[in-house]
This record gives C-alpha cells, sequence and structure tokens, in this order.
C-alpha cells in the first residue's frame, strides 16, 4: 500500500472488488498553459501599451502568446487518443497482490448521484452544476440528482481539509483505520457486470483551483477511467497535470467509455478493433 499523498488507481478481481483514486495535490493547482505564459508577459504588454516598448517587439509578444495558446488547444491524433483510453480504463496504476482488472468497468444504467456539504464554504450547487453538464458532454451517461442517499449509487462528499480522514474513514470505507491517500479521492466498487457504487471526497476549503481539479477528476474517474499515466500532457487522469476544467481529450475518453458497442466487462484486446470508429463518432459528437 502506497503511502498517504501517493496516487492510488486500484482495483481486484474478486466478488467485490474496488477502485481507488486519489489527487495527490503537491503543489497549488493552476490553470495550465497560455493563461501562466501570458500572465508572466503582462508587465511586457503593460510597457508596449505605454509606448516604452516598440510597436514591432509588442506585436512579436502577442503573435508569441497566440502561438502558445493555438498549442495548448491543439487537437491529439486519433492513436494518442486511443493509447489515453486504454492506459485509463483499464488495469490500475497499483493493484493489491500485483493482480489487474483488465476490463472495462462504467455505469450500467442512470448514475444517481447525491451531494452533501460538510464544508462551511457552501460548494453544493457548483458540485450539481457539474454533474448536471455530464449528461451534455457524455452521450450515453444518464446522470440525476437525488435527494437523498439512499437514493444514490454515486455519494459526493464537500468536505473542509480538517474533515477529510474522518469522512473518508467514516463514510467511505466504515474504517477506523484505513488509509486516506492524497487530496482528494474517489472509490468505485465493481463487478464485470459494470460499476455499482462510488463514493467521492472532495476538499472545499484549500483554493478555487484544487477544488475545481478535484471536482471534475474524482467525479470523472468515479465513472470508469480509475486508472492514471503521468505521460498523458492533455488529461486530468495524470496527477502532474494542473488541468482544473473537463479536457477535450478526457471528454474523448469518457464519449468512448460511454458508447454502448464498449460494454462492460470486455476485455482490452476484444475492443481494440471497435476503437477507431467509436472515436471517430465522439469526435463528430464533440464537434
Amino acid at each position: 500500500m502506497k503511502e498517504p499523498g501517493d496516487t492510488l488507481r486500484f482495483s481486484t478481481d474478486n466478488t467485490c472488488p474496488y477502485g481507488l483514486s486519489s489527487s495527490k495535490g503537491a503543489t497549488p493547482l493552476k490553470a495550465q498553459g497560455c493563461r501562466d505564459l501570458i500572465k508572466r508577459m503582462l508587465p511586457l504588454l503593460r510597457r508596449f501599451k505605454a509606448g516604452f516598448v516598440s510597436r514591432a517587439a509588442g506585436a512579436a509578444l502577442a503573435a508569441l502568446a497566440a502561438f502558445a495558446c493555438a498549442g495548448q488547444a491543439q487537437a491529439a491524433s486519433d492513436a494518442e487518443v486511443i493509447r489515453g483510453f486504454n492506459l485509463t480504463v483499464f488495469g490500475a496504476e497499483y493493484a493489491p497482490y500485483g493482480y489487474q482488472s483488465n476490463y472495462v468497468r462504467k455505469f450500467s444504467g442512470t448514475v444517481r448521484f447525491h451531494v452533501e456539504n460538510m464544508s462551511r464554504r457552501n460548494k453544493t450547487r457548483e458540485v450539481q452544476n457539474f454533474i448536471q453538464s455530464l449528461n451534455r458532454s457524455i452521450r450515453g451517461l444518464r446522470a440525476q440528482l437525488v435527494a437523498t442517499p439512499g437514493q444514490a449509487n454515486f455519494q459526493v462528499y464537500i468536505v473542509d481539509r480538517s474533515d477529510y480522514v474522518r469522512t473518508v474513514r467514516e463514510k467511505v470505507y466504515g474504517s477506523p483505520t484505513a488509509s486516506t491517500p492524497g487530496k482528494c479521492l474517489v472509490r468505485s466498487k465493481f463487478t464485470r457486470g459494470g460499476i455499482k457504487r462510488s463514493d467521492a471526497v472532495i476538499v472545499a476549503d484549500e483554493g478555487e483551483a484544487l477544488f475545481d481539479r478535484c471536482k471534475a477528476e474524482e467525479i470523472l474517474q468515479g465513472l470508469g477511467p480509475l486508472n492514471e499515466d503521468h505521460s498523458l500532457s492533455q488529461s486530468m487522469f495524470n496527477d502532474r497535470t494542473k488541468h482544473t476544467q473537463f479536457t477535450r481529450f478526457d471528454q474523448l475518453i469518457l464519449n468512448m467509455l460511454y458508447d454502448p458497442r464498449i460494454q462492460n466487462g470486455a476485455s482490452k484486446e476484444s475492443v481494440q478493433k471497435l476503437l477507431p470508429a467509436v472515436l471517430r463518432d465522439a469526435r463528430r459528437r464533440l464537434r
């Protein structure tokens, strides 16, 4: 078992397997790429506006910023997206006893979300808005908000950092000694028939960037892509990136996963011939 703070994506293939994901959050999370570049360029741009930098130099700065931002938005190739799908949907970064469950895991019916705010900062509406947006951004997913925990198969807890460990142990695991890795966490229970339940814990009092990151990453991973890989620069499913929004790359992965042609329990090998057509349709829907 990794020490708290590591990122875990694990599953076991027995009668009651689990998947767990946590966000390391070792450094404050900020919006990535062109936003940071423009922030660093602001002093020079102000000098240009004040007449201290030549028109040619100002135009060059603007062109550089535009080029950098265009690079951030550059579409991933089909091969990159399919590789991302295979890396996040199958297996796990860490698996007890070294056994990986290399099969598709997703909700087969309506995902019934209940959001419980336990934080001094009430972020319920923001989480609910994100959940409701998933019906528009993921074809094949049916997400619904429910009024009570008993109706839910996906429970989201919004907490302050001081309550994080207690909430994970009491609400998610029901064990006073359970490991509580990371800055935020999602745990999924599944069989070959699909995910039966997910529970996410999101911290609300350590800045908007961490809250936005955890809100998106943990809810999305609780829907099925429980693995992560440090090579996926355009994905939230990589704790070395600083994305705080549902990226287009990850939208493609989730739309592929919830395509009816990709079925629960399917092996990695059995879906490879389907993926090019599934991705092509996902791209068409996301235009």
